[in-house]
């Protein structure tokens, strides 16, 4: 069971997580908990950081440190769960990631867990204790705190689901299952029962914030059921509630498109008059790469001007404008005339496994735009999802548009 921000955020939640808790064990589960931080606590401690830096000018930025104050928020929600679960007669204690180990890589801020050493959770387990894993956390080989990124609480759980061969990984938030949209734009939008973790990692990855991306991927990966569930449930009534994530093969009714995702972090960046011949994006892509830009959807077409080509592409938001000081740095190297950056814009995405044996999804896509005077700027696609870079004014309105398309407003 991993509880979420929002799940923990203050005594009164807590108190509602131990209940939840306590009535697992009760149904005779052996039940493992992993927990995030309060709510907002995270962020007070990153601008904590963020305040120490600035207090001292000059030093080099130290990636171990920053790791040990940001986890500390983790340490305190798991140590008031577990002396509230005593409080109400069970038996519990908190484990930090050093203790079990969680270990990981060096990369600090940003770590990969490499094991989850299980053995001392097991006993712990098998003495009928509930264990408390503070989440968000690892330890690197040389014995420093290492942090996950941020959202990386889920992925925590799936690592202890995965090394404890868990039944299943329930993921308690503030909503009761993966919608088919966001709510708060599509108020038609319904929970999915089911959903695939290929249809759930290209949600995740393109927006959708219920899940942390690399805790889907993990989660595939071992084959760990995945359950999205509420905690603002009374005990006991979880039975057939939220969204099960789980392989293709057992969901019998697969629908053409599963759900509508966006994100409006996105940046455009076009280049101009390239040189259209080999080794031109692999400079440009390996320079992005090598200061560690993630680069999004990538479209080149011919230039008028004859033996060039232009170019565009987009990153995240933030490193929007480190991505056009390195690509300007090699215009001079590659000889092209100009670029340019387009921050008002977002990523419409439709996901579905459906689409492997469906024609005609696209050209429903892109026929419901249009009808709505959305203009597509640039399109990309997989297997089972199509995404199209459109003027963020128009975000909600592609959204509806899309969703109603593909009739998932309908029972």
């Amino acid at each position: 069971m991993k509880f979420g921000g929002t799940s923990v955020a203050d005594l009164e939640r807590i108190r509602r997580v131990a209940r939840l808790v306590a009535a697992e064990k009760a149904a005779g589960h052996d039940v493992a908990v992993v927990v995030s931080a309060m709510a907002g606590r995270t962020n007070e401690l990153v601008a904590w950081t963020d305040g120490a830096g600035a207090a001292a000018p000059g030093l080099p930025a130290s990636d171990d440190e920053y790791d040990v104050v940001v986890a500390s928020g983790e340490q305190v929600s798991a140590g008031l769960l577990a002396m509230t679960l005593r409080n109400i007669g069970v038996a519990s204690r908190s484990w930090l990631a050093w203790q079990i180990p969680v270990i990981t890589d060096e990369a600090h801020g940003k770590a990969r867990i490499e094991e989850v050493k299980p053995e001392k959770l097991e006993i712990c387990l098998a003495d009928g204790v509930i264990p408390v894993v503070a989440g968000f956390q690892g330890v690197d080989r040389h014995g420093r705190l290492a942090t996950l990124g941020r959202g990386a609480g889920d992925l925590s759980a799936v690592a202890v689901s995965a090394a404890l061969r868990a039944d299943r990984c329930d993921i308690y938030t503030d909503v009761d299952g993966v919608y088919t949209t966001d709510p708060r734009i599509e108020e038609r939008a319904r929970r999915i029962p089911k959903i695939s973790y290929e249809e759930m990692l290209e949600m995740a990855s393109l927006g959708a914030r219920v899940l942390q991306s690399r805790s889907v991927e993990l989660a595939m990966a071992q084959r760990v059921p995945l359950r999205v569930l509420s905690s603002f449930v009374e005990p006991g009534a979880t039975v057939g509630a939220g969204t099960i994530v789980c392989d293709e093969e057992e969901i019998v009714e697969k629908r053409i498109v599963s759900g509508v995702a966006y994100s409006r972090d996105e940046a455009k960046i076009s280049l101009f008059g390239l040189p259209d011949h080999p080794g031109v994006a692999s400079e440009i892509f390996g320079s992005l790469a090598s200061a560690n830009v993630n680069v999004d959807m990538i479209v080149q077409s011919h230039s008028l001007q004859a033996g060039a080509a232009n170019m565009e592409f987009t990153v995240g938001k933030r490193d929007a404008g480190r991505s056009v000081e390195i690509v300007e740095s090699l215009k001079d190297k590659l000889g092209f005339d100009g670029v340019a950056l387009d921050d008002n814009v977002a990523k419409v995405s439709v996901i579905g496994v459906g689409m492997r044996s469906n024609t005609g999804v696209a050209q429903t896509m892109f026929r419901a735009l249009a009808d709505k005077g959305v203009n597509i700027q640039v399109i990309s696609t997989s297997e089972i999802k199509i995404s199209v870079l459109i003027d963020a004014a128009y975000t909600e309105l592609a959204v509806r548009a899309l969703h109603a398309a593909y009739g998932l407003d309908k029972a």
